[in-house]
This record gives structure tokens, C-alpha cells and sequence, in this order.
């Protein structure tokens, strides 16, 4: 799954590089495209930066670009952002990418349920996920189009027993920023449209992992890893530290042992 912010990106040339990674890797490409917020960032690179909504109507013309090269022959596209003229993608991938999204915004909605493959969502309790569920689905029938993949990010912390757990919970949660980090912190709050406040101790784990609470026993993770798929999600996108023990421990107690353990799909963040 390979993160694309559009501003820093040629479409065309990103169409191009999918293609050839599917020759290498056939089958294995999805694409993860962000909306980028960092202005600082995109100064720094000399990158163009796009308010907020303009943003989503950047990725919105980008996609369609990319699309449309991976799947026609012959493209011509002239739009506000860009210009194409008989443009011809050569191979085309033996599967065109899927497209995941995240976003809190109605206008990142709005993509999402018109181009989007997926719908990734930051960490939150199943019952609040269960709503977006919802929402994103009428959204996407409203569109016409197929089924959108649901999927949620989590910080996984899984030890025998709960006073185990809530000791490493503890640890992560006992955060003593530096100012470098904490402006960093302003800057992601300042530059993003979120229905939730983020506090500094959430910001430490990326993607609000703490709120989606696979925090505890393995029976325990279990238990919430079901309400989330009784929720509508299909896709959990977890974060371990350190991620190669905590991983194993994962695979080992959990995965294991859950109900129909080949169904679910689960990918590592780093």
C-alpha cells in the first residue's frame, strides 16, 4: 500500500510507476492517496499547497487522471490543475490499484464515496465506526458505485493479563514532548478538518490508534477486533512497538485463535 499525496505527484507519472510495479509485483499494488495538510512541508519541497477543500478537488482531478490511464487507450484531459494531450500508458497493469482514502471533511467525503475503493478511518470505539460505516455506505449507493472496503487503524498492546497491559499503556501514554514535537502537534490540529478533538497523548500513537482499544488480554482484543467486524470493517490497520515482538505476540494470541482467522485482512504500520 504505497501513501501518494497528488501535490507532490505527476498523475501521469504516478499511472506510470503502477504500472510497472505491477509488472514486478502483480496484483500486490494499492494505493493510499493523502490529501496532504503540511504546508510547512510543501514549501520546504516547492510542492503546490491547496486549502483545504482545494485539496480534495485536487485529488479528485487526480484521480480521474490516473484512472483513466490505467484504463484507456488513448487519454486527453484538460482540466484547472492538468493537461494531458494523447497520452498512451503502455502496459496497463493486469489489475488497476486499488484506491483507499481517509478523511473527516464532507468534501474528502464526497471523493471518497465517488472514487475511492476503501474508506480508511483513524481509531475510535465500534459504535462511533459503526456510524461512519453507515454514513460512507449511503454516500457510496448514492454515487452508484460498488461496495466500499471499510477499515480502521489501532494500537495493539496485547499482554496475559489487563494490569500487564495498562503498565505498557501507561509507559506509552507518559509523554514529554519536546517543543520541536509539540509545534509539530499545532501544525497537524491547525492544517485538518477533524470531528474530534486529538489530544497530545493521542498524536504520540499516529492515526488516534489508542481510541480503537485493542488494549488488553487476547481474549479481550478478540472480543473488540468482533464488534468491529459486526460494525462493517473489513480492514484493520495496526501498529505494534516494538514492531517485530510485539507482531510475533500478535500472530501467536490473537490472530491464531479468532474466529474464521482467514477472513479478516490485517496490515502492519509502522
Amino acid at each position: 500500500m504505497l501513501a501518494v499525496r497528488p501535490n507532490y505527484h505527476s498523475p501521469a507519472l504516478t499511472a506510470k510507476a503502477l504500472s510497472t510495479l505491477d509488472t514486478i509485483a502483480p496484483g500486490r499494488i494499492s494505493l493510499n492517496v493523502v490529501s496532504s495538510w503540511w504546508k510547512d512541508e510543501a514549501a520546504q519541497y516547492g510542492a503546490p499547497f491547496d486549502v483545504h477543500d482545494a485539496r480534495y478537488t485536487r485529488t479528485a482531478e487526480w484521480l480521474d487522471v490516473v484512472s483513466r490511464l490505467l484504463r484507456e487507450d488513448t487519454v486527453t484531459h484538460s482540466g484547472p490543475l492538468y493537461q494531458l494531450d494523447h497520452a498512451i500508458l503502455e502496459p496497463k497493469p493486469g489489475r488497476v490499484p486499488p484506491v483507499y482514502m481517509g478523511g473527516e471533511s464532507p468534501k474528502s467525503k464526497e471523493v471518497v464515496a465517488e472514487q475511492a475503493d476503501a474508506y480508511v478511518m483513524h481509531g475510535d470505539a465500534p459504535e462511533v465506526i459503526a456510524v461512519k460505516v453507515a454514513d460512507l455506505k449511503a454516500r457510496r449507493e448514492q454515487a452508484g458505485g460498488p461496495p466500499l472496503t471499510f477499515g480502521v487503524s489501532g494500537y495493539v498492546i496485547c499482554r496475559d493479563t489487563e494490569a500487564q497491559a495498562q503498565a505498557e499503556l501507561d509507559r506509552i501514554l507518559d509523554v514529554r514532548s519536546s517543543p520541536e514535537a509539540y509545534a509539530s502537534y499545532q501544525d497537524f490540529i491547525e492544517g485538518s478538518q477533524l470531528e474530534s478533538r486529538v489530544s497530545i497523548e493521542e498524536y504520540s500513537v499516529s492515526n488516534r490508534g489508542l481510541r480503537s482499544g485493542l488494549i488488553g488480554t487476547p481474549d479481550q482484543i478478540i472480543d473488540r477486533l468482533q464488534a468491529y467486524e459486526q460494525a462493517g470493517v473489513g480492514l484493520m490497520l495496526l501498529q505494534f512497538s516494538p514492531q517485530r515482538e510485539e507482531m510475533a505476540r500478535f500472530g501467536t494470541s490473537v490472530i491464531s485463535r479468532y474466529p474464521g482467522w482467514s477472513r479478516p485482512q490485517a496490515r502492519a504500520a509502522g
